[in-house]
């Protein structure tokens, strides 16, 4: 078929009417994240936007839609339209939801239109489905975790037990009269969908229709995210509650939050059913000062405990001055000039990688090599390069470790002596001396340098010295140095971590004070460890009968002062 006999695209795309949940990226379906990998546009809240564009495909154009403020009860996004890549040329037109997924169609784009909770419970899609069934324009619905079913659960409040009570679920923002006349005449569990301002307002609507005033009730706000909170009260005392926690007058008033109303929702025994919020570190803030490749496993790991990690680089990875020495030692892999491979970081695996896919060589380079790696991180780099280490610590992950366990040149059984240790410009001697010391020779060279990274910005190195951070990990000694040479010292009522003891004697000298140590060199024995001490720091609050507090939430006073020795 020639160029000039080609249909010409549909007019119309395809669109997608996707729930995004209540706000835990967790909790996207798999549909979901096949969906936004499809995507040509997304069109969302900007809180929906930061849940679901990590599953985005690079380039994608955004649509930001805001409702507006100065009339919440219409319900009518504004959008303003912004392109991945570029930005935004002239003044954004305002325009209505549906006017604009259907002109994001147009073309045959696949548009994905993802809402908080659920399409078809927690949002209003049905209007621009049914623009888009005017028009012609294929569209699907992707169910999502709706915020009143989701919300209760991450809370630890059961919506119904053994007997199968009723569940009904309320916006109060609509409710009419006969509806709180209904659910105050019943028994069931009750799902209010309000703000936490008018959660007394409900509570009374639920009185006046019938509802005991010692009926029990837990209010949940920014349910499913670290920054949940849920207080538990009756309907008669739920205004005094939000009052004596100090909630209630604030500007945050118009949040929305969910309320779980009934005997039978447990609300009772949330103390034993809040799993979400009593993991070791729920919603603390907490400092991962790594290049943001190391950070990733790291941070992933501190989620699961609750943690709100924030990742800020104090090292910068840059290739070496003179890069021939490190070029001709990858000619020699191939060439059959070394017996063992020995990588002591991801950055060194990570350069010897991006210098054979210059060469165009691939894992296939490592045959009859044997390869050694320090550190499960190490390893695993080694592992998604296709390379399986021949050689790991089986005791301390460190280049003693690795010697420990390294065996001596053997003429007889090893014919080649020299071993290539591609390294970073500031690395120890420790393991060439020793691998000498066992027989073999060694081309210790430069593969890549570490320098400082720039400063983070204003708001976090205020965040570092004003007590912002909750606690912070120092996996070395250098990003110790680095940190507090790029953004400063941090608060005294931050929990200190360090990975080792040469890491606590760096962060020592500076003037911190450690309050956590890695049992073992391992950043991830050194997040458990944190958790440990978040969960001993918890107990002991709910046994004195005290809140549970976050560190940066105590007064810079109440902590004790650092120790002088």
């Amino acid at each position: 078929m020639s160029p000039t006999t080609l249909p010409a695209p549909p007019e119309h795309g395809h669109v997608t009417f996707l729930g995004a949940g209540p706000g835990d990226p967790g909790l996207l379906t798999l549909r979901a994240v096949e969906a936004l990998a499809n995507a040509d546009v997304l069109v969302a809240e900007h809180e929906v936007l930061d849940v679901v564009r990590t599953h985005a495909r690079q380039g994608v154009a955004e649509v930001h839609t805001d409702s507006d403020t100065s009339d919440p009860g219409t319900g009518t996004p504004q959008l303003t339209v912004v392109d991945g890549t570029s930005t935004t040329t002239g003044v954004p037109a305002m325009r209505d939801a549906a006017h604009l997924v259907m002109e994001a169609a147009r073309g045959g784009r696949r548009v994905v239109r993802a809402v908080s909770g659920d399409p078809g419970l927690d949002a209003y899609a049905a209007e621009e489905m049914l623009a888009c069934a005017s028009a012609g324009v294929p569209f699907e619905v992707v169910p999502g975790v709706a915020a009143a079913v989701g919300v209760p659960a991450y809370a630890g409040v059961p919506l119904r037990d053994a007997q199968g009570a009723d569940v009904r679920f309320v916006d109060a923002r609509t409710a009419s009269d006969r509806c709180w006349t209904e659910v105050g005449a019943s028994d069931g569990t009750v799902v209010v969908s309000t703000t936490l301002d008018s959660v007394a307002a409900a509570a009374g609507e639920l009185v006046s229709a019938g509802r005991k005033p010692d009926t029990p009730l837990t209010v949940t706000v920014a349910g499913t995210t670290t920054r949940q909170r849920t207080w538990t009260a009756t309907l008669g005392t739920i205004a005094q509650t939000l009052k004596q926690a100090k909630v209630l007058p604030s500007p945050d008033g118009g949040r929305p939050v969910i309320a779980v109303v009934g005997e039978r929702s447990a609300p009772a025994r949330r103390d034993e059913l809040s799993w979400f919020e009593s993991k070791p570190l729920f919603g603390w803030k907490v400092l991962v000062p790594r290049t943001k490749e190391q950070a990733a496993s790291l941070s992933d790991q501190l989620r699961s405990y609750g943690a709100v990690p924030h990742e800020v680089p104090t090292i910068a990875v840059e290739p070496p001055r003179t890069p021939q020495q490190m070029e001709r030692a990858v000619k020699g892999l191939v060439t059959g000039r070394y017996e063992w491979i020995a990588f002591t970081s991801v950055n060194a695996v990570k350069a010897v990688r991006e210098k054979f896919e210059e060469y165009g060589l691939d894992a296939r380079a490592f045959a009859g090599i044997k390869v050694a790696a320090v550190g499960e991180q190490t390893a695993n780099a080694l592992i998604a390069f296709g390379v399986k280490p021949d050689l790991v610590p089986s005791g301390e992950q460190s280049a003693a470790g690795l010697l420990e366990d390294w065996p001596p040149y053997d003429p007889v059984f090893d014919p080649i002596d020299r071993v290539f240790l591609p390294r970073a410009d500031i690395a120890t001697e420790t393991l060439v001396a020793g691998l000498i010391e066992l027989g073999w020779e060694v081309d210790d060279v430069t593969a890549y340098r570490t320098v400082r990274a720039s400063p983070p910005p204003a708001e976090t190195r205020e965040a570092i010295k004003g007590g912002g951070f909750d606690a912070v990990l120092f996996t070395s000694s250098s990003t110790v140095r680095n940190l507090v040479g790029i953004a400063g010292k941090p608060h005294n009522v931050t929990v200190i971590a360090c990975i080792g003891p040469a890491t606590a004697k760096t962060a020592e000298e500076h003037g911190l004070r450690v309050d956590v140590m890695a049992p073992e060199p391992s950043v991830h024995k050194l997040a458990e460890a944190l958790a440990d001490f978040g969960t001993r720091r918890r107990l002991a609050a709910l046994d004195a009968g005290d809140p549970v507090t976050r560190p940066s939430e105590r007064r810079p006073g109440a902590r004790r002062r650092r120790s002088t020795t």
